[in-house]
């Protein structure tokens, strides 16, 4: 084809592309089943992204700095399992003008929203660039993993959002369920495909080893990958089950539910721990999975590509073996244990001879007045193993786009374990309250607890015990 076509030919699909998104200007189109498939070369959609880049990042601070304070305001003396990073305090979602926290308590649903007095930090929280979504991965990780393996976790187009102060320590310490004893594994270093044998050998079995290799190497992803669609520089080899759940746990990296269409009402979801995995009976905010294999084999064409099935064929889905290598990935899931928590006893409730005083109190407003319990249930992990509906909009008017995300209801939610908590911030599934602190207003708002400063403060001292 002759040059000055082939430049129309670009031309004139560009213009089709954006006839296609002015069409789509409407938050919510009716038909946005699928994306359309990019109608630039790379090189100029990578131009454009990094060009858009700034302002896009500055869209979502002005987003943060709107709902939360982001001081570094440490809880002196609580330290993450690792030792090596210290606990954010306080209450860091921003009240509206005029309003506080037991002004807020004493009003119902409908009186908080005709007068829009939910504050915006209690609302979901936009993904970084909710048009794209996608995989997002903190610096700490992309450098380690830059570092270790040379492989270039770094998209053109968006950043991480949040500041490293609410952020899991990296790297997070590894604890077994088979030795105990042992203690952080990890000795401090990052698990990756470089070194994974040389951390591991002697600790885990044979069919565990093999687990471990699959969840560390790097299969295509919708943004990493080796297509001309991807969001990374250089043709990628992909990502890794663990680029996000980092040592088995999570460095706060985020997507998008792949459960929820169309684009614009797809809500963020934080990575979370696997951690205590062998307790949990359900995976995935939304679709219930049933079982870790299920989990591990279905987030190959879910997390890893959106949900879209046909996106993954084309770009090079990695299928793993239901019986065989489905089985080892759910192995060696199940063998991580939570952190030590030297003042639980072997029920879940506090060792009044380790416990002190106020989070004995904490336990109390926990299993009683806070009805955390009805949920958390200290028995089973602190989880029940079922979905729940908070009906969070009953205090917003649903259909205010956000930097991009329309907010919608978001429906039922599964519940997560509070064992060792205080190692995965930010909390909730989308990661929109950034403290313990925040939880507890949260919870005290949306379920009319009316509690005291004093039951409140109880309630985070309890959880930074578990």
């Amino acid at each position: 084809m002759p040059g000055t076509a082939r430049i129309s030919l670009l031309v004139g699909a560009a213009a089709a592309s954006m006839a296609w998104f002015s069409a789509a200007a409407d938050p919510l189109p009716p038909s946005a089943t699928y994306r359309p498939l990019p109608t630039l070369p790379l090189s100029a959609v990578k131009a454009n992204d990094e060009a858009e880049k700034p302002q896009v990042m500055r869209d979502q601070q002005s987003v943060l700095d709107q709902r939360y304070d982001l001081s570094n305001n440490p809880i002196p003396g609580v330290m993450m399992s690792g030792g090596r990073k210290p606990v954010q305090g306080g209450v860091r979602v921003k009240l509206p003008a005029g309003a506080t926290w037991d002004t807020l308590a004493g009003m119902s649903p409908d009186e908080v929203r005709q007068r829009g007095l939910l504050p915006p930090g209690f609302t979901p929280l936009p993904h970084v660039k909710q048009a794209t979504g996608g995989q997002v991965i903190p610096n700490s990780q992309i450098d380690e993993i830059r570092t270790q393996e040379g492989r270039n976790l770094r998209r053109f187009d968006v950043d991480f959002d949040l500041p490293d102060t609410f952020t899991p320590e990296f790297p997070p310490p590894i604890f077994l369920s088979g030795h105990p004893e042992l203690g952080d594994v990890s000795r401090g270093r990052l698990l990756t495909i470089k070194n994974y044998y040389e951390m591991m050998v002697g600790f885990i079995t044979p069919v565990q080893m093999e687990g471990l290799r699959l969840l560390l190497t790097p299969f295509p992803q919708e943004e990493f990958n080796q297509t001309e669609d991807r969001k990374v520089e250089d043709q990628s080899l992909g990502i890794t089950c663990l680029d996000c759940h980092s040592n088995f746990h999570t460095n706060a990296a985020f997507h998008q539910t792949p459960d929820v269409r169309p684009q614009a009402a797809r809500f963020r979801l934080d990575t979370v721990s696997l951690r205590g995995l062998f307790n949990q009976q359900i995976h995935g905010s939304k679709r219930s999975l049933r079982s870790v294999e299920d989990f591990s084999e279905f987030e190959q064409r879910t997390a890893y590509f959106n949900g879209d099935h046909m996106s993954a064929q084309r770009k090079g889905v990695n299928l793993p073996e239901r019986h065989d290598q489905t089985a080892m990935l759910a192995q060696m899931q199940n063998a991580i244990d939570f952190p030590p928590a030297p003042k639980l006893d072997p029920a879940g409730r506090l060792d009044p001879s380790k416990a002190n005083e106020r989070e004995l109190a904490g336990e109390r407003v926990f299993l009683g007045k806070g009805r955390c319990a009805e949920c958390h249930i200290p028995a089973l992990s602190f989880l029940d193993n079922n979905m729940h509906d908070l009906k969070l909009e009953r205090f917003y008017e649903v259909g205010h786009t956000v930097n991009g995300l329309v907010q919608l209801p978001d429906g039922p939610i599964k519940t997560f374990t509070l064992r060792g908590i205080k190692d995965s911030p930010p909390y909730l599934h989308d990661g929109r309250l950034l403290t313990l602190a925040d939880c507890v207003e949260f919870f005290n708002l949306v379920l009319s607890l009316k509690l005291t400063a004093d039951e409140k403060d109880s309630l985070v001292a309890y959880m930074l015990a578990l």
